[in-house]
């Protein structure tokens, strides 16, 4: 850690550490009535408070420290978004021990190795995962028991798992009398794994600092704006960057929560919006996409909801456009990344902004947006000279700042830094005003003659046609350009449309060498863990694919 001179003049303030502990104490002390709200595995919704909340979080402290569970211990959750995954959010890191949220739509394998990798001592999991978890028990070498997050009577009667506990048990044997330990502040509070598309996935270890900085800055009004006006429901699971801070910003604004549980199709979250009478939610474009189609097909609007943000991927701004314009719900584009706790930038229009014409505040509010005070950011040559914002050079995407990996867990992939910056391996432009667009991951872009072809754009133009529901664009090798792109596209339900017709689509739209050169229809594209959509899969199927000749 980087040391820093010291003034011979130092201020004359409370020393007092940053720590998650401090965001539950204070939502019970100042918000102890406002709902916690969560569609069970059970499929009943359950509904506590703040002060329920943090009352068995404590009881879960206790707990863990009969077990043995010492500070810095990793303790592991494979679990929905709910009420109980929230209590180990705060009854874990709050006692000194790290969370270790394991992504379960991973292969056993994997889950196995992050966990081994890690060193988690003990796993929580939703009774969803149980086939999970008797898959991966064996393999698991430092983890010294299992907790179902169930009542008595839903534990598995044959279960041949060892040391298998109940966490009602558990915690109803203990007291909720606990007093949080205070500690540094740059101590380890949670840690969350990359998706690991290439290679095994590497850990990026949070501290309680750079958590609760991430917090502050993520509700801010320009950022995800959540305040105690808001009823706010993740879709975006606690198992994917900590749901990009939500459970941490509710505490600090006071927001209700509204966790969906197993239940995402477009009928539960719908339904649950309109019961719980939600305003705010985040998720990636694949849950919307979901939520869009059945709100459409059944004709129906939204009663409250007004806000979302899209992440994870870029939305495709017919999406975008759907929701403001059909629905009156504001789309906030984000961009981030594990490495970053996750959030580096959002998309607000400034004042200036508001009486431009609706297709220029479009185009603005397609990009992913500024950064967000904290996050620094620069675009670089491949030879690492900073490039000009100037809205059309591309460059290598960098970043810095407290919330963002300095490296990970356990030196994984060596020093990852250049320069003291963090490489994100996106390409990206940057406006004059410091709008950030990115054009594409770098092991995505098409270089073709020599010259590079943004696949976003692309796939953008595609999803807007009315036949299209899904689309990735690819570079396939060609005898005389290197490589161009080939389109695939999943079409619609009850859609036709011809290759010929969807190259026409792109006339006018892009220079004309951009235009793909083939398209391929395909059932269903391949998506990741987190619901992205899994270029190197696509790559790999079509990686002989030879393109029609003039």
């Amino acid at each position: 850690m980087v040391q820093y001179p010291q003034s011979p003049l130092m201020g004359r303030m409370m020393s007092q550490p940053l720590l998650i502990s401090s965001l539950i104490h204070h939502a019970d002390r100042y918000y102890p009535t406002t709902e916690i709200v969560s569609r069970r595995v059970e499929g009943d919704i359950h509904r506590y408070t703040y002060r329920d909340c943090h009352r068995r979080s404590r009881q879960l402290a206790n707990a863990l420290k009969k077990l043995g569970v010492v500070m810095g211990d990793r303790i592991a959750t494979l679990a929905w978004n709910g009420y109980r995954h929230l209590e180990a959010y705060y009854g874990v890191s709050g006692s000194g021990a790290v969370l270790h949220t394991i992504n379960p739509r991973l292969h056993p394998e994997q889950v196995a190795y992050i966990a081994n990798h890690a060193e988690d001592q003990y796993l929580m999991f939703d009774m969803t995962f149980l086939p999970v978890i008797e898959a991966v028990a064996a393999h698991c070498k430092t983890i010294k028991g299992f907790i179902a997050l169930c009542d008595r009577d839903r534990m598995p009667a044959d279960s041949k798992i060892a040391n298998l506990m109940c966490y009602e048990e558990l915690i109803a044997a203990e007291s909720d009398q606990y007093e949080w330990p205070l500690f540094d502040e740059n101590s380890a509070s949670s840690l969350c794994y990359t998706s690991g598309t290439t290679g095994n996935p590497k850990g990026a270890l949070y501290s309680h600092r750079s958590t609760l900085l991430h917090s502050y800055a993520s509700a801010l009004p320009d950022a995800l704006n959540v305040s105690a006006r808001d009823v706010v429901l993740p879709v975006v699971p606690m198992f994917h960057v900590n749901a990009w801070g939500l459970p941490y910003s509710v505490m600090l604004t006071g927001a209700k929560i509204v966790f969906p549980g197993p239940a995402l199709d477009g009928k539960s979250l719908y339904e649950l919006f309109e019961q719980e009478k939600v305003t705010f939610s985040a998720g990636v474009p694949t849950v919307w996409l979901g939520l869009l189609t059945y709100v459409g097909q059944n004709k129906l609007t939204f009663s409250s909801f007004k806000r979302t943000v899209i992440g994870g991927s870029a939305c495709p701004p017919a999406m975008m456009k759907t929701l403001r314009h059909d629905y009156g719900v504001e789309v906030v584009h984000a961009w981030g990344m594990t490495e970053m706790s996750p959030l580096g930038t959002s998309c607000t229009l400034l004042a200036k902004h508001e009486n431009l014409p609706e297709e220029q505040k479009q185009a603005k509010l397609e990009k992913q947006g500024r950064a967000i005070f904290g996050v620094d950011m620069k675009i670089v040559d491949d030879d690492g000279k900073e490039l000009p914002w100037d809205g059309k050079t591309y460059g290598n995407l960098l970043v810095k700042g407290p919330w963002v990996v300095d490296g990970y867990f356990k030196s994984e992939g060596g020093d990852v830094l250049e320069n003291g910056w963090f490489p994100t391996g996106d390409v990206a432009v940057i406006d004059d005003e410091g709008y950030l667009q990115i054009t594409d991951r770098s092991k995505d872009v098409i270089k073709s003659g020599g010259e590079w072809i943004g696949t976003i754009d692309l796939e953008n133009i595609a999803v807007a046609h009315p036949a299209v529901l899904q689309a990735a664009c690819i570079g396939v090798a060609h005898p005389k350009w290197d490589e161009r792109p080939l389109l695939v596209v999943v079409k619609k339900p009850g859609a036709d449309v011809s290759k010929e017709e969807l190259i026409q689509f792109y006339e006018g739209k892009i220079a004309k060498w951009w235009t793909p050169d083939d398209v391929v229809f395909a059932e269903a594209l391949p998506l990741g863990a987190t619901g992205k959509i899994l270029k190197n899969k696509i790559r790999e199927t079509y990686r002989d694919y030879k393109l029609p000749t003039a």
